[in-house]
C-alpha cells in the first residue's frame, strides 16, 4: 500500500520542504548530477580557495562536417548560493583566446565577481574551444623568417605575416585539425552544448571584449535559450577591425582627460602632436638595439614606428594601467631619442614583445576566430583610407585586416556581421576611456537590442568590471530584475605623472 502525504497541512508541508532544501545543499556542496562533473577545490593564484565542479563535454570540431572528430570543452562550476538559483551565468572571457577558467585564477583581478554572481545562479567560467583546458591544439611557429634588423615598410610587415599563416594552416592541417571549425557560430553553438549538458532551458550571458562579440553571436544562434546578457566593453559582429580614426577621438577624449590634471597637463599639452613627433622620427631614425633571449645571446632589432604603433595598441586598453607608461615612453623618446636610458627601457619592452623573435608564430583560435569574424569590402576601404592619417593606422587590430580572408572558406561573410536584433535584456557597460573598444563602436554593436540597459563608467577602461563597486551593485540589479537608477558610474581618473 502506497502511503500518501497530505499537502495541505501546514506542518507536513514544512517538513517536506525542509527535507527538500536539505537534500539540495548537500547535493550542491558534494556531489553532482552533471555528467563528466567531479568536485574540486578551485584555487586561485593568491591562495583563495572555494568548492568547485570541474566539467567536460564534448563537441564536434566542425558541425558542417558529418565526419567531424569531437573535440573537448572543459569548465569550472560554481554553485549558486541561493536556494533558488535562476539559470546558470556562463562568463565568456575575451581575446579571443583567453581562458575563463584562468581569470577566474588571476590574482587581484575578476574572483570576486564570480564569487559574487552565484546569489543568481550557477557561475560557469568556461574555456572556449581551442584555449586553455579547452585546447589540444599545437601553437605554430612558421619558417618565415621578418628581418628584425632591417627597415620594412607595412607592406612589407603584411607580406610576412601573410606567408607564414599559409605556412601554419599546413602545418595545422597535417595535424588532423579542421581550421574550418574554429569561428565564432561554432563557438556559440558550444554555449548552447553546455546549456544542455547542464540541464537548463536558458542560460545567462556574461562577457567582456571578445566575449562580448560571441555573446552578441549567440543572439544569432540560441536567442529563445538565452535569459539575459552582460557585457562590457562590446565589440560587434562587424567590429574586429576597429576603425583608426576612432582610436584618434579617444586619444581626444584623453587629451582632455589629462587637462584636469596641471602637472600632466604641461608635460603632455598636445598628445596627439607628442605622437607624430616620435612616429616621424622613427621612421627617419629608427632605433638600433641590442635585445637579450633567456641563454644571453643577443639580437640586433631596429625599433622602428611600426614597433610602437603596436606598443600604444595594446597600452592604450586602460588608463589606470598602460597609459601613464605610454606617455613617459612617448615623451622620454621625444626627449632623448636614442640615449642609453631609453635604449635601456626599449630593451626590456621589445624582450617582453617578443619583436626580436624572427620567426612569426601563430595560435590557432585566436587567428581563426579573427580572420573567420573578418571585415566587410566597405568597411576595410574605410579602414585603409583614414589609416593613412591616424595616429596607429592598422596596428590596433593587428594582425587582422592584415590577413582578411587569408586562410581560404573561413570568413563567415557579411551577414554573420550584420548586428543582431533582439529583446534578450542586455546590460551594456561601457568606460569613457575605453582604447580598444570604442564609446561609438559600441553603441553601433547594441543598436539592434531593444531591451539595452547602457552605463556608462566614466574614466574607465577596457577592463571595468571590478573598477568599482558600483558595477557590481549595477550587475547584481540587473540579474535581480530591479531599477539600476542610474545611467553613469563615475571613477577617479589615475595620476597621469608619477
Amino acid at each position: 500500500m502506497i502511503k500518501t502525504i497530505n499537502l495541505q497541512r501546514p506542518a507536513v508541508l514544512t517538513a517536506v520542504l525542509l527535507i527538500l532544501i536539505s537534500s539540495s545543499l548537500f547535493c550542491r556542496a558534494g556531489e553532482t548530477s552533471v555528467e563528466n562533473e567531479v568536485p574540486i577545490v578551485f584555487e586561485t593564484m593568491d591562495g583563495e580557495t572555494t568548492d568547485a565542479f570541474q566539467g567536460e563535454l564534448l563537441v564536434p570540431e566542425n558541425r558542417s562536417n558529418p565526419k567531424s572528430r569531437m573535440i573537448p570543452i572543459r569548465y569550472v562550476r560554481f554553485p549558486a548560493t541561493t536556494t533558488q538559483p535562476g539559470p546558470p551565468i556562463i562568463y565568456l572571457a575575451g581575446g579571443p583566446g583567453g581562458s575563463g577558467i584562468k581569470t577566474a585564477k588571476y590574482p587581484g583581478f575578476r574572483f570576486p565577481l564570480f564569487m559574487a554572481l552565484r546569489e543568481h545562479g550557477d557561475v560557469i567560467a568556461l574555456d572556449q574551444r581551442g584555449t586553455g583546458a579547452s585546447s589540444k591544439l599545437p601553437d605554430c611557429e612558421s619558417e618565415t623568417v621578418v628581418p628584425v634588423s632591417e627597415v620594412l615598410t607595412d607592406v612589407e610587415i603584411t607580406q610576412y605575416y601573410r606567408a607564414a599563416a599559409d605556412e601554419c594552416v599546413v602545418f595545422w592541417q597535417a595535424q588532423g585539425i579542421d581550421i574550418a571549425g574554429y569561428n565564432t557560430l561554432e563557438n556559440a553553438q558550444d554555449i548552447d552544448d553546455v546549456r544542455e549538458h547542464l540541464g537548463a532551458t536558458h542560460v545567462t550571458l556574461w562577457g567582456i571584449s571578445y566575449g562580448s562579440h560571441l555573446a552578441l553571436a549567440s543572439l544569432k544562434v540560441m536567442e529563445d535559450r538565452v535569459h539575459k546578457i552582460v557585457i562590457a566593453s562590446a565589440e560587434g559582429l562587424g567590429q574586429t577591425v576597429k576603425l583608426p580614426s576612432r582610436t584618434d577621438a579617444y586619444f581626444e577624449r584623453l587629451q582632455v582627460a589629462i587637462n584636469t590634471q596641471p602637472d600632466a597637463a604641461s608635460l603632455y599639452p598636445d598628445v596627439h602632436a607628442l605622437i607624430r613627433r616620435v612616429h616621424k622620427s622613427l621612421d627617419e631614425r629608427p632605433i638600433r638595439l641590442q635585445v637579450p633571449d633567456e641563454s644571453g645571446k643577443t639580437t640586433e632589432l631596429l625599433f622602428q614606428r611600426f614597433h610602437m604603433q603596436v606598443l600604444a595598441s595594446g597600452m592604450i586598453a586602460d588608463p589606470h594601467r598602460g597609459v601613464v607608461q605610454l606617455l613617459a615612453l612617448y615623451r622620454g623618446l621625444d626627449l632623448a631619442g636614442s640615449s642609453d636610458e631609453v635604449k635601456a627601457t626599449l630593451v626590456g619592452i621589445a624582450k617582453r614583445a617578443g619583436f626580436a623573435e624572427p620567426n612569426v608564430s601563430f595560435r590557432l583560435m585566436p587567428l581563426a576566430m579573427d580572420v573567420a569574424s573578418g571585415i566587410s569590402a566597405k568597411r576595410l576601404k574605410v579602414v585603409e583610407m583614414e589609416a593613412k592619417s591616424s595616429l596607429l593606422g592598422q596596428a590596433l587590430s593587428f594582425p587582422m585586416p592584415q590577413l582578411a580572408e587569408q586562410i581560404p572558406g573561413l570568413d563567415l561573410g557579411d551577414e554573420f556581421r550584420d548586428f543582431p536584433e533582439s529583446k534578450v535584456p542586455t546590460l551594456l557597460l561601457t568606460g569613457t576611456l575605453d582604447g580598444r573598444t570604442y564609446i561609438e563602436g559600441q553603441r553601433e554593436a547594441t543598436q539592434g537590442l531593444s531591451n539595452l540597459t547602457h552605463v556608462m563608467v566614466t574614466n574607465a577602461g577596457h577592463n571595468l568590471f571590478m573598477v568599482s563597486p558600483d558595477v557590481t551593485t549595477a550587475i547584481h540589479s540587473f540579474l535581480s530584475d530591479k531599477p539600476i537608477g542610474r545611467t553613469e558610474i563615475v571613477i577617479p581618473l589615475p595620476p597621469f605623472v608619477k
